[in-house]
């Protein structure tokens, strides 16, 4: 076990894809006691928090605010860091590897976690702050951040999958975004629009997975089966992708300029009307409220159209859970602080104001809170989480497992540029990239 340690650490530091280490030194009695001591002297405890989101560190600096108001005898002091996405996710591994140098909390992005669950994962379980509220928590968003019954990290948001129409383009071309309900319906409303209009219906991401992944979800199938076999081309991939490329043929979906969705060349296409739809989770609504600002009261969101009547009109799409490491000293106290910023009611509340995002807790959509003005109804109306929650038996799960970084990587690296910006044949594409994982 320890020389498989020391190869997936070489391997760490020689590329991205990276194995998690075995080994586990679990710190929860000795937390307790170092907890205990701390409450009654009322002395601030240091936490340490790492993220690869500036937003998430100035969130849980917000919350840290809050708790300390609310619990003047157990106050916290918060010492946290943004690292840029990859050094933040190695830089993690290998601490948990070396067994020394690990913060107590830590932000893991989705399409890494597999990494992290390797072997035993080194992180505090956190049955005891989850499963008392199972009924009210969107479970599929922390079985992603699970491994044999034990969850290991608290994620931001649903990340529901909808699709954001351009309303002014839809209704220069005489479209009505109620009537399409199929794919099909969208490809001839794209028609429509790109013959009305001269613009496209929508732009495909040639260098990201946020195209792709969502719609193959949605028509029951995964780049990984719940096994973690790798299901990349079978026939729900397949479909899916030849139809993208359908639309790109057609000149009604065009590639994304910049490659993918967070380009800036892409917001200064969108905001000028450039395309007339883009599918994206909910969490994409920041980067329209602080990207494309010209299409403040031009955006519409609808439930995903689907291939066949029955499928789910959403998906679960993105996230970032925040774990625990084992090599925190103040295990006890470490958890009821990530109960209160992102479990409790109050917490999720908060995620939506802070960072407009669709929060994990279903009982907080329907909070009054959540329909008080902010620059996200200024934007984009009010009503947003009464559509929401007329969607939340429609999400539809991923399968995140160990293989996860590895598919994503592919998808992201190759299979869409080969697919929707040279035209490869579609099963050639992906039965290439299956082959790539396998």
């Amino acid at each position: 076990m320890k020389k498989a340690l020391h190869y997936s650490l070489a391997l760490a530091l020689a590329s991205s894809i990276v194995l998690a280490g075995c080994s586990s030194n679990n710190n929860d009695s000795n937390a307790s006691a170092s907890d205990s001591s701390k409450a009654a002297s009322g002395t601030p405890t240091n936490l340490e928090f790492w993220t690869f989101n500036e937003l998430h560190q100035k969130f849980f600096e917000s919350m840290t605010e809050k708790w300390n108001a609310a619990y003047p005898e157990t106050p916290i002091k918060l010492t946290a860091t943004t690292f840029p996405y990859d050094d933040a996710h190695n830089k993690l591994l290998v601490a948990l590897q070396s067994g020394k140098g690990a913060p107590d909390l830590s932000d893991i992005e989705i399409s890494k976690i597999g990494n992290y669950l390797k072997g035993d994962p080194q992180f505090v379980p956190l049955n005891d702050i989850v499963e008392p509220v199972k009924d009210k928590l969107v479970m599929s968003r922390l079985d992603n951040y699970a491994k044999d019954g034990k969850y290991y990290g608290i994620d931001y948001h649903v990340g529901a999958q909808v699709i954001y129409y351009n309303k002014e383009i839809l209704d220069a071309a005489g479209v009505n975004a109620d009537t399409i309900v199929t794919w099909d319906d969208f490809e001839a409303a794209g028609k429509l629009v790109l013959e009305k209009t001269g613009k496209p219906m929508t732009t495909v991401e040639t260098t990201d997975q946020w195209t792709y992944w969502p719609m193959v979800v949605q028509h029951g199938s995964d780049f990984l089966d719940k096994d973690g076999n790798v299901t990349l081309n079978d026939q729900g991939n397949l479909d899916v992708l030849t139809y993208l490329q359908k639309l790109v043929k057609e000149k009604v979906a065009v590639a994304a300029p910049g490659g993918f969705h967070h380009a800036e060349e892409y917001y200064g296409f969108m905001n000028g009307g450039g395309a007339a739809s883009i599918w994206m989770p909910m969490w994409y609504m920041g980067r329209f409220t602080d990207y494309m600002p010209d299409l403040k009261g031009k955006i519409i969101i609808k439930p995903m159209p689907v291939f066949k009547q029955g499928e789910m009109r959403s998906s679960g799409m993105g996230g970032t859970g925040t774990v625990i490491t084992n090599q925190t000293k103040h295990a006890d106290l470490a958890k009821k602080f990530l109960e209160f910023a992102k479990v409790s009611k109050e917490g999720n509340v908060e995620i939506w104001k802070q960072l407009g995002f669709d929060p994990i807790r279903t009982d907080a959509w329907t909070d009054p809170a959540m329909n008080e003005v902010n620059k996200y109804t200024d934007y984009f109306g009010t009503g947003i989480f009464t559509f929401l929650d007329s969607l939340k038996s429609e999400i539809a799960p991923t399968n995140i497992k160990e293989r996860t970084p590895a598919v994503s990587d592919v998808i992201k690296t190759k299979a869409m540029f080969q697919a929707l910006n040279d035209l490869k044949d579609p099963k050639a594409v992906l039965d290439d990239a299956a082959g790539s994982i396998k």
